[in-house]
């Protein structure tokens, strides 16, 4: 019986210090301390450290090579001091960085330790790292935003100020003098119309004393044909006559251009029917001229092409 009771006092015993063994590797677990490695203990010290948390891992080149052990305040400070482990067997210089960076998108941060071999002097347990602060994602948002946002105000400011110039045109007043513009333009609108209708009517009054001018050349050109006709069968003192009178025409017409009275003149802009009509009667007065002096040159010749001889 004796066997058996202690037996079960010693079974007692172990069930204890397993429970022990068991309570202190889960609290270093949680603090992030091993009982079977040793570990370098360092430090680092900055300004806010939202987002960070015990036992999140410390890296070297991306390779985990420790954890946080410890946040909390540097005596008598604002100031943040970090503890952390990191493995016997790494080396890097006490002048290494220990940069605080968000691990992800959820917002968490970690530790990246940027080694630094000058000299390799090698750190000691106990040491404080540099310290520096990596911007994160909302950070570097947060530095776009803000002349993004600055812009905008400029903008909303400017439209703003449109939209009160816009208020203060459409006012009673603008409304009246935008209603008086939109009726004076409808009014040039129309008096440009019925300019455009006296122009096209002008220009059918035009034509029509035009087609009179040639009807009145028509008339003179059978003139002269009758001319003609007289110089080879009527009597040659009386074709004189005639060719003078009809020079004497000829010359009042081209003063009434020359003055600017009569029709042609006041229809037509170019003067070119002016000279080919004075072109005529200067060719007119050298003929009678010529008839005058030599007559013998025409009695038997015709300003056509016939050959009748006088009777």
């Amino acid at each position: 019986m004796n066997n058996l009771g202690l037996s079960k006092e010693i079974k007692a015993l172990l069930v204890i210090l397993s429970g022990i063994f068991l309570f202190l590797l889960g609290y270093n677990f949680l603090n992030a301390t091993s009982l079977f490695k040793k570990e370098n203990n360092l430090f680092a010290l900055y300004d806010n450290v939202e987002g960070l948390q015990v036992g999140t891992k410390v890296t070297v080149n991306g390779l985990s090579v420790g954890k946080v052990a410890e946040i909390d305040f540097l005596p008598n400070t604002t100031k943040i001091l970090v503890s952390f482990t990191i493995r016997n067997d790494v080396i890097f210089s006490k002048n290494s960085v220990a940069e605080l960076y968000e691990a992800g998108l959820i917002g968490g941060k970690s530790i990246a330790i940027h080694p630094v071999y000058d000299n390799f002097i090698k750190f000691k347990s106990g040491d404080t790292l540099i310290s520096s602060v990596k911007p994160g994602l909302t950070d570097i948002v947060n530095q776009q935003i803000a002349p993004l946002q600055q812009k905008l105000e400029k903008v909303l400011t400017n439209a703003d100020s449109l939209f009160s110039g816009v208020n203060n045109v459409l006012n009673s007043e603008g409304k009246n003098n935008l209603s008086i513009t939109l009726e004076n333009l409808s009014s040039a609108v129309k008096n440009t119309n019925e300019l455009v209708s006296r122009v096209n009517s002008t220009s059918k009054n035009q034509n029509k004393n035009i087609n009179k001018t040639i009807v009145n050349l028509s008339m003179i050109s059978e003139n002269i044909n009758k001319i003609s006709d007289s110089l080879s069968k009527s009597n040659l003192k009386q074709t004189i006559h005639n060719i003078e009178k009809l020079s004497s025409n000829f010359n009042q017409i081209l003063s009434e251009i020359q003055n600017g009275k009569g029709t042609i003149n006041k229809l037509l802009y170019e003067d070119s029917l002016y000279q080919n009509l004075k072109h005529s009667t200067e060719s007119i007065e050298i003929l009678v001229k010529d008839l005058k002096s030599n007559p013998k040159r025409y009695v038997n010749f015709s300003l056509f092409g016939r050959k009748e001889k006088v009777n």
